[in-house]
């Protein structure tokens, strides 16, 4: 790569050779001695640079991180967002030609990385062990962690389930939705919601291959939760940080979101056509005080269902969100 330092080197799936870290750093370092400090090399991987530690030599002040996620509710037509909800936003699933078409990939895809992908990094489980583990994450989609009853129900020990969970974090395939703290004289929730960050990932590890199952699944409701979710976290990029609020007397906000001028933006999550606000959301906002709320919905209309709190769809808001910063 040295007769290439004045040109722009694209490197794919980075995280499959950390042994090349060294080396880019050397060629950094060269070719910052000759004015040329920026536009050296773009490298690209489906996995959290943070994983190649182990490499032994880090890259500080030497790179820039953006995270690239799959399509999201801005960058679909209206008419295929619950499209986009079923199949996920993998590309690959999204446009397959047929829902079929779309399944295998995913399938394919959840294989692939049971049998191959994880083995780069010393997971010696076997694949039917794992696939158990992630199909019980479907299930509990948005469910507090309870890392306990995860590694009783799989028969492994809590340290290996842990560690399970932080690759599948590292991979971005997973979310742990962190709790709001704050000193209000509350008992507060203080561990995260999980989250599979893919729906389409999701629907295909419950079984769910088309709309009306779907929507007839006992997983609909926590689903839709996730996907919202998702698309807002992305709309928010570094503007905003999520969270969610939760206390022993049933207070509750699904999403919490706070901005960096600490305004907060309460959400609640309905998968109705005609939303109401749970009696624990009216009492979270009491605690909180947010500076505005909502109810997301899959309906197109606005409108207010009082106290402050508007309904709106997640393309109205993912719009606002970014045009908030």
């Amino acid at each position: 790569m040295k007769e290439h330092l004045h040109h722009l080197v694209i490197l794919d799936e980075i995280h499959r050779f950390p042994r090349l870290f060294p080396v880019l750093r050397g060629l950094i370092d060269q070719a910052r001695r000759t004015g040329k400090r920026t536009g050296l090399y773009l490298l690209l991987g489906s996995a959290s640079l943070d994983i190649l530690r182990q490499s032994g030599e880090s890259l500080a002040g030497r790179i820039t991180y953006r995270e690239l996620s799959p399509f999201w509710i801005l960058e679909v037509d209206p008419a295929e967002e619950d499209r986009l909800w079923l199949r996920g936003g993998f590309p690959e699933s999204y446009l397959a030609e047929t829902e079929n078409k779309s399944t295998r990939w995913r399938e394919d895809f959840i294989r692939t990385y049971l049998e191959r992908d994880l083995r780069q990094y010393d997971v010696r489980l076997m694949p039917d062990t794992l696939r158990r583990l992630w199909v019980m994450i479907a299930y509990m989609q948005g469910g507090i962690v309870h890392v306990a009853h995860l590694a009783r129900n799989v028969d492994l020990d809590v340290k290996t389930v842990n560690r399970y969970l932080d690759l599948l974090m590292d991979l971005f395939l997973l979310r742990r939705l962190q709790p709001w703290y704050s000193n209000i004289g509350k008992r507060l929730t203080k561990s995260p919601k999980l989250y599979i960050r893919d729906s389409g990932i999701t629907h295909t590890l419950l079984g769910i291959h088309d709309k009306e199952t779907l929507l007839s699944h006992p997983v609909v409701g926590p689903s839709w939760e996730g996907f919202v979710i998702e698309n807002l976290l992305i709309a928010a990029g570094d503007r905003m940080h999520g969270y969610f609020y939760c206390t022993a007397a049933g207070a509750e906000i699904d999403l919490l979101l706070e901005a960096k001028d600490n305004s907060l933006w309460a959400i609640e999550i309905k998968r109705s056509l005609s939303p109401k606000p749970e009696r624990g959301f009216y009492s979270a906002c009491e605690d909180l005080k947010p500076h505005r709320r909502f109810i997301v919905y899959p309906g197109n209309e606005r409108f207010p269902v009082g106290d402050g709190i508007e309904a709106i769809s997640l393309r109205q808001l993912s719009e606002e969100i970014v045009g908030s910063g």
